[in-house]
């Protein structure tokens, strides 16, 4: 017996045709997970407001690390390579030093970035015309 008739004898259609929609789940199921990737990685990213978010709920007091100043979604980037350059820069730091790093890094739009981050509080005026990095910033 040889061809067709060989393979319903031996249940070989059933056989693909589990086979088959075993690899279309298995598929199906890896590309959702793949469309979903990026509110994984948010939330890994916000995993310590998640927390204190948590423990406020069950009524526990915030630590001083918990009570972070929020930073808008659209600069979060912006505001980390800012991070590293002002931790390069003995504190504190000159603005317009700060603002020719970036411009020398290639931060994308870094006048109004770092104007965000003023108005944010994550850099804040010590009073003698210098500037220094928000301690209660969280990148």
């Amino acid at each position: 017996m040889t061809g067709l008739d060989a393979i319903s004898a031996a249940n070989g259609w059933s056989i693909a045709a589990v086979g088959v929609s075993i690899v279309f789940t298995g598929l199906s199921v890896l590309a959702l997970m793949i469309s979903q990737l990026h509110k994984l990685l948010t939330f890994w990213e916000n995993r310590d407001q998640f927390y204190a978010t948590f423990r406020r709920q069950r009524g526990e007091k915030p630590t001083a690390e918990e009570t972070l100043i929020a930073l808008p979604g659209n600069i979060q980037e912006s505001a980390r390579n800012y991070r590293m350059l002002a931790d390069r820069m003995p504190e504190p730091f000159a603005l317009p030093r700060l603002l020719e790093a970036a411009v020398r890094c290639g931060i994308s739009h870094p006048h109004s970035t770092l104007n965000e981050l003023i108005l944010s509080q994550f850099v804040v005026p010590d009073g003698e015309g210098y500037y220094r990095w928000n301690r209660n910033a969280g990148i």
